[in-house]
């Protein structure tokens, strides 16, 4: 029975990115009608959203960071539909639904752009035929990738093993450098020496482990879900977007959220200290707020350091998280400037390239309405965990460097009649060995704090999916910690 003069439960959210957009969302659509809970959400930035922002100018619809999300998890979608903007969505042209990468020549300069062979996930080869046939191979190279299906698994496999080290043994050492560390580079920005299999890829473990190589397991989940191997458009046709940008996802939870009374505040978290009844939340602009349950979805270098004074061991684990950065430059052509047909949604570049370019989208070609009629606009990416400067250097020499490669590699000539430099220099967490058994130490440290959960790209998973159910899982383990007195 519960006493209905009392004040209802006040919960504060830190941080207005995805994950804190989620986890309030969450409140709202489970609260009871009669008697729903008090919710703020605290964000030190100008604007909600976090890196998820599009700009639009004079033609040009330009994605600030994320520009799709993947479907093959039900949370993206699910939240859509919750938003009323499945009418909104677009996926992936069916032109662009392939990757290339750019091979090098195997003396002096020059190369060329490939496609990722048919059927190959990022390690999985589904059709090992594919691999005797791409030039991005040696022939011994291609052999040994193909031979993936009779190499066994280890007797004792290892408590943790690094993406590089997994795909090397299973792959070769030209598979790995020609193809999976691009792949991997385009998606984590890692260092695959030090990405964590168990964090990062835990489904590629699992097909070793269960049907004995990559090969036979990414077979076996292709019939399960009755897909095709043939093409690589089949899984480009499950990311997508909105028409008018990933903005419209932050703009739609913005709404739903001042709709249903969430109080939306830009101001900066200061402190953070347990009280008898919850949390005391100290904030720079005004009175500090009285919490009965907080969710963090901050970076964990900023939760590190707001825990600190409470919760020192858990702290330190958070402080532990490496992240890295990178550089987006948005550049637009004329179309008849650019020599590529730019008919994928995008192209990689290996490391043993030599070059900075880690990857470009072709956003005209991905989606509609990315540029003028008669232009086309490529986003070009530097950075990450192998090139920690990277984002660092000045505008004129980062988009000299992504201009000087698109040129070369696409046959771009005349000068770009759009450009945008975007800089996130620790937007990235990195899932580096041991990476899993911190979060389960981080887990059972929350545990011990009632009324408080953690949520973000930090811990789970960095895909959109991934970060929703970040927050509306930590939803729930707050306020069910502080419903229980746990």
């Amino acid at each position: 029975m519960t006493n209905s003069s009392l004040p209802p439960p006040h919960i504060v959210i830190l941080g207005g990115g995805l994950a804190g957009l989620a986890a309030a969302e969450a409140v709202v659509s489970r609260a009871d009608p009669a008697a729903p809970p008090q919710v703020t959400v605290l964000e030190a930035a100008e604007r909600f959203g976090g890196i998820i922002e599009t700009v639009y100018d004079d033609g040009w619809l330009v994605e600030r960071a994320a520009d799709t999300f993947l479907t093959a998890r039900s949370e993206g979608l699910d939240l859509v539909h919750r938003l009323g903007l499945d009418d909104a969505l677009v996926s992936v042209s069916p032109s662009a639904r392939r990757a290339l990468v750019w091979s090098p020549a195997a003396r002096g300069g020059g190369g060329r752009l490939v496609p990722v062979p048919a059927g190959f996930r990022l390690l999985a080869p589904g059709r090992p035929a594919t691999l005797l046939k791409t030039p991005l191979l040696s022939w011994p190279g291609r052999v040994r990738a193909a031979l993936e299906q009779f190499v066994p698994p280890p007797q004792r496999p290892s408590t943790d093993e690094s993406l590089e080290a997994f795909a090397v043994r299973r792959l070769g050492r030209e598979a790995f450098d020609r193809l999976v560390q691009p792949l991997v580079s385009g998606i984590w920005t890692a260092d695959p020496a030090r990405l964590s299999m168990a964090a990062a890829c835990p489904d590629f473990l699992t097909l070793e482990r269960d049907h004995g190589s990559l090969t036979r397991g990414e077979k076996h989940r292709l019939r399960k879900a009755g897909l095709n191997a043939d093409a690589s458009g089949a899984r480009y046709g499950q990311f997508v977007s909105f028409q008018r940008g990933m903005q419209t996802l932050i703009d739609g939870l913005v709404a739903r959220l001042r709709a249903h009374g969430v109080e939306l505040v830009c101001d900066r978290v200061e402190t953070l200290r347990r009280e008898a009844a919850g949390w005391n939340v100290g904030v720079a602009g005004g009175a500090p707020l009285s919490a009965s349950a907080v969710v963090i979805a901050l970076p964990a270098p900023v939760a590190s350091r707001l825990l600190d004074p409470t919760a020192p061991e858990l702290a330190t684990e958070l402080a532990g998280i490496e992240y890295s950065g990178a550089a987006i430059v948005s550049l637009g052509f004329s179309r008849a400037d650019v020599e590529h047909p730019l008919n994928a949604a995008g192209m990689i570049v290996p490391r043993i390239a030599g070059r900075r370019l880690l990857a470009a989208s072709f956003s005209s070609t991905k989606f509609p309405g990315r540029a003028p009629a008669d232009a086309v606009l490529i986003r070009g990416f530097l950075g990450g965990a192998l090139d920690p400067t990277a984002a660092e250097r000045s505008d004129h020499e980062i988009s000299q460097q992504v201009l000087a490669d698109l040129r070369d590699i696409l046959g771009i000539r005349g000068e770009p009649r759009y450009g945008r430099i975007d800089r996130w220099h620790t937007a990235m967490p990195q899932y580096n060995l041991g990476h899993v058994e911190r979060v389960k130490r981080i887990r059972a440290a929350e545990s011990r704090l009632r009324g408080l959960a953690l949520a973000g790209a930090a811990y789970d998973g960095v895909g959109i999916p991934q970060v929703i159910a970040a927050g509306q899982e930590a939803v729930k383990r707050a306020v069910g910690s502080q419903q229980t007195g746990a």
